[in-house]
């Protein structure tokens, strides 16, 4: 029957159209992704030649069009979607399905509201798919053990931007003491700003110690900034370190499969069931 259910609750033609959008193990899938692909970068490069003023005046009209043209698309991609799973609620609520849906809105808001389809650029998220496309989940892996990594060591960083805080304004504040307001240190708040950018060796060159004690008070500072840097970098590494080793499979090779990529703590092998 035409209107007859899978067991996953879907009818045929949501079955096919779910394989064809969502997986991209099969042929059609693999290139209906491709595609998308393309027509994001396009989208994006639209959006950025739009912001330029010369092909902006000459080749407006035509940008616009073609702006139109792939937000339409998208939009009935997204329809597709929605039409195509079981729970549209648990799709639209994702996070790419949120990605897919700021990705069309800017281009409908702008209509009512000028300048808000440059935020089209956020369809750039929608790249993150070729991670599946290109079987690259293993990379993925290595971002979960990053944000692992941040979230072990979050008091750490706590602590060092608290002290840090503490620090430049400790130093704004005595700034503020030894240089002049015609220097550009008018108040605390100036100074700390100075010490901010000072301390993280950027440097602008808009506010600038003018006396022998201010210059050597704005040396220490920046070889302390370069002192600083390191920290972060250290505790997050660590962090990185401790966590790799703990997830990383042994090199123990199954005596009766021959396969590897065992926990560290196996008795057994994952594959077959044999006995390590």
């Amino acid at each position: 029957m035409s209107n007859a259910k899978h067991h996953n609750g879907l009818k045929p033609w949501q079955n096919k159209m779910h394989e064809v959008i969502f997986e991209a193990e099969t042929k059609a899938g693999k290139l209906f992704d491709i595609v998308l692909l393309i027509v994001i970068v396009i989208s994006i490069v639209v959006v950025m030649l739009e912001s330029v003023p010369s092909l902006s005046r000459n080749y407006g009209s035509e940008l616009f069009v073609l702006e139109w043209i792939i937000t339409i698309v998208f939009s009935l991609e997204y329809i597709a979607r929605i039409l195509c799973v079981g729970n549209p609620m648990k799709y639209i609520f994702s996070f790419y399905g949120v990605v897919d849906f700021l990705s069309i809105i800017p281009t409908y808001i702008g209509i009512f509201v000028t300048g808000t389809h440059s935020l089209s650029v956020i369809r750039s998220l929608r790249l993150l798919r070729i991670f599946r496309i290109l079987k690259l989940s293993q990379f993925l892996g290595e971002a979960n053990l990053l944000i692992r990594s941040l979230k072990a060591s979050r008091a750490k960083i706590i602590v060092f931007l608290v002290f840090v805080l503490s620090l430049t304004f400790i130093l704004g504040s005595l700034m503020y003491i030894v240089e002049s307001p015609e220097a550009g240190f008018t108040s605390i708040p100036r100074s700390v700003y100075w010490a901010i950018v000072t301390l993280t060796t950027v440097g602008y060159g808009d506010i600038k110690p003018d006396t022998d004690l201010g210059q050597f008070i704005a040396s220490i500072i920046m070889l302390t900034g370069y002192a600083i840097i390191a920290v972060p970098t250290g505790i997050i590494s660590a962090e990185i370190a401790r966590n790799d080793n703990q997830h990383k499979p042994s090199t123990q090779v199954c005596p009766n499969c021959s396969q590897e990529g065992h926990e560290h703590d196996a008795v057994f092998c994952k594959y077959c069931g044999g006995k390590l």
